[in-house]
């Protein structure tokens, strides 16, 4: 039951999924949570260093979706700065939103990543749509009130991950290691 939760990678933070590393793992295409993964869940416009992070990747031809659980209105407004194309309300942590994202932008599951902060939502929903994840430190150590029993019961699935899985650890890039 716990290997659903296992990430293909745990990375310190979105900005070190390279263009080089994605390109030498095959992905063409990042979907990416949004809350605390892509910005901060209490500060929609973003960073500098998000902006140069998504230049990066338009430079390099692949591509990045937003796939997040929130309101159409929400996202809309949080990725119009960066245009980014979206699904909203993607049901995390059911595998529905990712296959939609699939399906929308013709992506093949082996040539795209999955990247969020939550081992509930987002790992989840990867694995269970046959599309590789990346776990992501949250950029802010707070979340939003709908986020905060997720946390507590994450806390629990990491260690038994921790425990079945040593090699589980916060990398500096993909090409570290896989975690599975």
């Amino acid at each position: 039951m716990v290997s659903g939760f296992k990430p293909t990678w745990m990375v310190t933070n979105i900005y070190d999924l390279t263009p080089t590393d994605l390109r030498a793992n095959g992905i063409k295409a990042v979907m990416t949570d949004l809350d605390n993964t892509l910005i901060a869940w209490n500060n929609p416009d973003g960073t500098p260093e998000l902006h140069h992070w998504l230049n990066l990747l338009e430079l390099a031809g692949i591509q990045v979706i937003v796939v997040s659980n929130n309101s159409r209105a929400r996202v809309d407004r949080a990725v119009a700065p960066f245009n980014l194309p979206y699904i909203h309300r993607a049901l995390k942590p059911l595998a529905w939103g990712l296959n939609r994202a699939l399906r929308r932008w013709h992506l093949r599951r082996d040539e795209v990543v999955m990247v969020g902060d939550q081992l509930l939502t987002d790992v989840w929903a990867a694995h269970h749509s046959g599309v590789r994840s990346v776990l992501v430190k949250p950029i802010l150590s707070s979340d939003a009130w709908i986020t905060k029993g997720n946390r507590l019961l994450e806390k629990v699935v990491m260690w038994r991950l921790r425990h079945n899985y040593p090699e589980l650890t916060w990398q500096e890039d993909l090409n570290e290691r896989k975690t599975h």
